[in-house]
């Protein structure tokens, strides 16, 4: 995927942050959780640098805003494996200016 469809798909809310990932979820469980919503377009399971362990949060992409919200509307409050996850649009981070010396 090239730069500016990455930022397109930013400014048409397609990526989403799912929060509450019971551990040892796979980025296949995932997708197949998401996809009765719509195309997904990818899954991406957080995990720590160094270990290599989940951190607990993912990121799935969808195809369309409506695709996106149809997803948020059917996952976000549902158990998966006992743990209710949290479902919203991602919001990218802010990279704050080098504090001047």
């Amino acid at each position: 995927m090239d730069h500016f469809t990455e930022l397109l798909r930013e400014i048409m809310n397609t990526k989403l942050y799912v929060a509450n990932l019971p551990e040892q979820v796979t980025e296949t469980e995932l997708k197949d959780l998401f996809s009765p919503s719509g195309t997904v377009v990818s899954a991406h399971i957080a995990t720590d640098r160094e270990t290599h362990a989940q951190r607990g949060f993912a990121f799935v992409e969808m195809t369309t805003e409506a695709e996106a919200q149809a997803a948020i509307a059917a996952v976000h409050g549902k158990s998966l494996r006992g743990k209710e996850l949290t479902v919203n649009i991602s919001v990218p981070k802010v990279k704050q200016p080098a504090a001047a010396n």
